[in-house]
């Protein structure tokens, strides 16, 4: 916690750091400007980027973008900072947004940065957006799938159903539509049955770095509730469809 409230001291730390890996100066009669870092010498007019700048130009970037982030993608936009420096001014401005308890967060999800809503706003932009046209609906049937195919990926039909003991393919073309799930390919096995799993965006909506974010399986007990998924849901479930619940997937 002092690592994100010791202000100007952690300030001035990352500063030099950041000034280091950007620019170092070279031995010259002129003295390198402390307060700037010069990025790019291979357009017309000479940009140069302090730490204050570099976080300037990641909001505008994260507030612009639909998908996440990368590190390598900021660093070819911003046009001769590396990667490191990327870096470590981004993990300077999560913590900044984190320790000043704003109303945004950055989260690190599928590979890449995101700027999000917190949580705990959620009431607020529930109350703005109630007239908006309501968010793509999962059944808890699908739910269960999805949870499925989240955890014993990559899997076929003829296995989802063998576990949930129901017919699967409307759900399947469900999870398939919302990107929710996606073909990895075929098992090599007479018939070559689909193989399916999860994507990008599925690690997007659910807020995840990588698939092993997911909660342990042993926290899955009862999927039919979906306030016993294991992340926050980023939908509301519909009801189940007179479909049966999972109750194990240790199968």
């Amino acid at each position: 916690m002092d690592a994100l409230t010791n202000g100007h001291q952690a300030s001035d730390t990352l500063d030099a750091g950041v000034e280091d890996d950007l620019a170092p100066c070279e031995a010259s009669e002129e003295s390198c400007d402390e307060e700037e870092v010069t990025v790019s010498e291979n357009v017309d007019e000479e940009i140069a980027l302090d730490l204050d700048e570099l976080k300037g130009a990641f909001e505008a970037l994260l507030f612009v973008s639909h998908d996440p982030l990368s590190l390598e993608k900021l660093a070819l936009v911003l046009e001769g900072v590396p990667k490191s420096a990327v870096k470590a001014a981004m993990e300077y401005l999560q913590a900044e947004y984190e320790a000043a308890g704003r109303g945004l967060q950055i989260l690190e999800v599928a590979g890449g940065y995101v700027m999000v809503t917190r949580p705990e706003q959620s009431l607020y932009i529930k109350r703005l957006t109630s007239k908006a046209k309501p968010a793509a609906k999962v059944s808890r049937s699908a739910l269960e799938a999805l949870a499925i195919v989240s955890y014993k990926q990559p899997i076929t039909r003829a296995d989802i159903e063998k576990i949930r003991g129901v017919e699967t393919s409307g759900v399947l073309r469900t999870l398939l539509d919302q990107k929710l799930i996606r073909i990895v390919g075929r098992q090599d096995i007479p018939g070559r049955p689909i193989l399916y799993g999860t994507g990008k965006q599925f690690l997007q909506r659910f807020g995840l770095r990588d698939l092993r974010d997911l909660p342990p399986l042993k926290e899955l007990k009862e999927l039919g509730n979906p306030e016993q998924f294991p992340m926050e849901l980023p939908f509301a479930p519909e009801e189940n469809e007179g479909e049966s619940r999972v109750t194990d997937l240790s199968a």
